[in-house]
């Protein structure tokens, strides 16, 4: 598999475990999605507004313009939740077509940005769009564990699902 192909795949793979998160997340008490409950972000709110910091508002635009907002990691960019869950889709959605877009030769590249500190980056390509994607499915695991810890159901994330899912239309 090229790396265009792998990169599409993670990034239909956070389109469909974002959806199928906030759409657990959703069924959720406003009491339980704003308790802290000892998540690095402390709340399921606190985490979500994280994943939009981080991977949309911060690593998006580094990929696509190479630079980057200020923005804390930890800020409350979006309070309504609704809000926040469309925006978050929203994000997850914009990969695909930011991929698609990338010449095959763009993952052997480097990645130039500048940090929230003002310096100049240089990172391999590939390994750190890897990064945004584990990064998202690190906290989407925060958040299942708290649904699991608060009660709710949690919903499967696997990427084997989607695979399956896919092979079977």
């Amino acid at each position: 598999m090229d790396a265009r192909t792998h990169f599409l795949q993670l990034a239909r793979y956070n389109v469909w475990a974002t959806q199928r998160l906030l759409d657990a997340v959703a069924a959720v008490s406003d009491a339980d999605y704003r308790q802290d409950v000892g998540l690095f972000f402390g709340s399921i709110h606190g985490t979500l507004n994280h994943l939009l910091v981080g991977e949309h508002m911060l690593w998006y635009p580094r990929f696509a313009s190479g630079t980057s907002p200020t923005v804390a990691l930890n800020a409350e960019v979006e309070p309504d939740r609704g809000r926040l869950a469309q925006a978050l889709r929203g994000g997850a959605a914009n990969w695909l077509p930011l991929i698609a877009s990338w010449p095959g030769e763009r993952f052997d590249g480097v990645l130039g940005y500048t940090n929230m500190r003002g310096q100049a980056v240089r990172l391999p390509f590939a390994a750190t769009l890897a990064h945004v994607f584990n990064h998202g499915t690190h906290h989407r695991g925060q958040v299942t564990a708290a649904l699991t810890a608060l009660g709710h159901t949690s919903p499967e994330l696997d990427l084997v699902y989607l695979l399956q899912e896919e092979s079977k239309a």
